[in-house]
């Protein structure tokens, strides 16, 4: 099939490449225009970008989609399908209309729960037992579109890195498999109850209140790792925490209860077990607590 893939991140990318693999005729990639990052803050090209570059595939980075000349550009490509992976900017309805078998989504949610920018850390956030990833035809709608297919995934003890990985390439086969089969499936409207809005995560979230329950703490930092980083104060230093595991005793909020960095909670503690200091990498409680000691008594902040 004719298809315009449009996509940005590294959640985007198995999706492009099982395309690829499965003889479609990509005949463009769109994705976010390259950014300034980094320490020296020179423009960084997306993974989609990266990908579709290192296929042959034409890259397109449009700032916006809403004029005349990119909606030309778009439809001069005659594409068949678009198939849209955290692409990043809203298809106007020219856009959305013009490939004829219509504009395929992958959604790492279980539609309609988590509609919205951060579907993963959402749904770790709050708690939820399973999620994960939602092939939908795209309408005008924040991704209210008529659903054709799913996959449903355990969260467990997962951090949103892990389920992020997971989620993407369960969401590529299911994709090219829905490609495959588009002509025999009926798409189902989304029902209205139980939807919810998954809001982007503001770093401001990622501060831990020790006075919240730890169990709720734990899904937080599940929910933030690796980014933006659940993290603490210490000594004027910014910690972050990538794991940690409640623990059934208490204390004073904030309070370093033992020699293994055992934190008071609102509601029982919580043990970190991987922490990382600006900087430095990722390390297991016990090396950092033997270049940094962080006596029992001790508040966080």
């Amino acid at each position: 099939m004719r298809i315009v893939f449009m996509g940005t991140p590294e959640f985007a990318v198995p999706t492009l490449l099982a395309l690829h693999e499965a003889g479609h005729e990509i005949v463009a990639a769109y994705t976010q225009p390259p950014r300034p990052a980094g320490r020296g803050k020179a423009d960084r090209k997306s993974p989609v970008q990266l990908a579709a570059a290192k296929l042959g595939i034409e890259v397109r980075h449009p700032i916006t989609l809403r004029d005349l000349e990119a909606e030309a550009d778009f439809l001069a490509l005659e594409p068949e399908l678009a198939v849209v992976v955290a692409y990043g900017l809203i298809l106007p309805t020219p856009i959305l209309e013009g490939p004829k078998r219509g504009c395929l989504n992958v959604h790492a949610s279980l539609l309609p729960r988590w509609r919205g920018a951060a579907p993963i850390q959402r749904s770790i956030l709050a708690g939820d037992n399973v999620t994960g990833v939602t092939i939908m035809r795209m309408e005008a709608g924040l991704d209210t579109g008529p659903m054709l297919a799913s996959a449903r995934v355990p969260i467990e003890d997962k951090t949103s890195g892990e389920l992020h990985a997971e989620l993407a390439e369960i969401g590529a086969r299911l994709l090219v498999e829905t490609v495959a089969q588009l002509d025999q499936i009926k798409p189902q409207p989304q029902p209205e109850l139980g939807a919810t809005y998954a809001a982007k995560i503001d770093k401001v979230e990622a501060r831990i209140d020790w006075s919240k329950p730890a169990e709720l703490i734990e899904r937080e930092v599940r929910a933030f790792a690796p980014f933006p980083g659940s993290w603490f104060e210490l000594d004027g230093e910014r910690i972050k925490v990538l794991r940690a595991r409640t623990i059934g005793v208490n204390g004073a909020d904030g309070t370093v209860l033992d020699d293994e960095l055992t934190i008071a909670c609102g509601q029982a503690a919580l043990r970190l077990l991987t922490v990382q200091r600006a900087g430095k990498p990722a390390m297991g409680a016990d090396d950092f607590l033997r270049g940094k000691p962080v006596p029992a008594g001790t508040v966080l902040r």
